[in-house]
């Protein structure tokens, strides 16, 4: 199957914004509810691998559900572990064979189609979680956001177990990227 749609720009927007993390951001707390910058960093580390493995198809069998929070360890390369996991994901992704049959992530199977829009929302959503958390404005491609929508529209009031939280109401009228943040259980106007 050809791919649907290309994940660098997402991970070059996450890339940027990790660059731009301090060491004094990394106790900042996050969108993430009792979620540092740290852990929110060491959930990057795990997810950027095992998307990689899920469009290569070796975590079929073997994925686990990712740990976040401070049993997490964020390992000391992180400045340069994200940026080579996020190239080595793009590129996995690129091969038409990632998009065929069914995939495993996180202990979770499904189509690789709906995979690798899981991984779309994970990038995103935490780019946007890691940039709030630390001042700075992320970059989200609008045909990333477009894919996103549609993706999360039906996300059920409550949320989704493991997941999200509750949805978060917000207009139709709002930006995309709030509407989008909004499905995934977030508030869009939270600061630090």
């Amino acid at each position: 199957m050809h791919p649907n749609f290309d994940l660098e720009p997402a991970a070059t927007a996450l890339e940027a914004v990790v660059g731009a993390i301090a060491d004094d951001h990394l106790t900042a707390s996050t969108p993430c509810t009792d979620t540092s910058v740290r852990d929110l960093l060491a959930h990057v580390v795990g997810l950027t691998e095992a998307f990689r493995q899920a469009a290569t198809k070796e975590a079929v069998g073997r994925s686990v559900p990712p740990a976040v929070g401070p049993q997490s360890d964020l390992p000391a390369d992180w400045r340069f572990r994200i940026p080579a996991q996020l190239k080595a994901l793009v590129e996995s992704w690129r091969d038409p064979a990632a998009w065929d049959g069914e995939t495993e992530a996180g202990g979770v199977t499904a189509p690789a189609v709906v995979m690798a829009a899981i991984a779309l929302d994970e990038i995103v959503i935490h780019t946007w979680d890691l940039a709030r958390a630390t001042g700075q404005q992320p970059d989200v491609d609008p045909a990333h956001l477009a894919i996103l929508l549609e993706f999360l529209r039906d996300t059920p009031p409550e949320g989704t177990p493991g997941m999200f939280g509750p949805v978060i109401q917000v207009p139709d009228t709002a930006p995309l990227l709030d509407r989008i943040v909004g499905l995934t259980g977030r508030d869009p106007a939270w600061s630090r």
